[in-house]
């Protein structure tokens, strides 16, 4: 579990530096002819590690989770980019889900079974799944960033 945990971690923090430097103005950008932008994008990867980590693997009900700008039960509002959009703000909420994130995973089993979907998955399960969408949202972040400000990096 360690090594899941250590690679989800890494890409959290992979988020954080990819957008570091960016303006709310270039973080509220639409480059690529859809809603997708950077803050958007950073909270979507909130409102996702607490759908992953506080309600299926913490069971916590979808009304107490938290969601800032996605819960499912509608269209999401984490892409739409108001006069007030920061990016300082949606990285600061990201920290916060990351955090409960982490506490959810104290004292875990990683083949404990979880219920909470359709079909039942293992915490091993969630934290690869994890790795894996924010991974995926990691190489998004570098093409945007770099399609923003020329910056290029690993």
């Amino acid at each position: 579990m360690a090594t899941l945990e250590g690679f989800l971690d890494f890409l959290r923090a992979t988020i954080r530096w990819k957008v570091e430097g960016l303006s709310d103005e270039q973080a509220s950008a639409r480059m690529l002819g859809s809603a997708t932008t950077v803050t958007g994008m950073v909270r979507h990867l909130a409102d996702t590690e607490r759908y992953w980590f506080r309600q299926i693997l913490g069971a916590v009900p979808v009304d107490e989770v938290g969601y800032a700008w996605e819960d499912g039960s509608g269209p999401s509002h984490a892409w739409e980019m108001d006069g007030g959009a920061s990016l300082a703000g949606a990285l600061e909420d990201y920290e916060a889900a990351t955090r409960l994130s982490r506490a959810q995973l104290l004292g875990r089993d990683v083949e404990e079974e979880l219920r909470g979907r359709p079909e039942v998955v293992t915490v091993r399960w969630v934290l690869t799944h994890m790795v894996e969408e924010t991974a995926r949202h990691a190489g998004q972040l570098d093409v945007l960033a770099e399609l923003l400000d020329g910056r290029t990096g690993e």
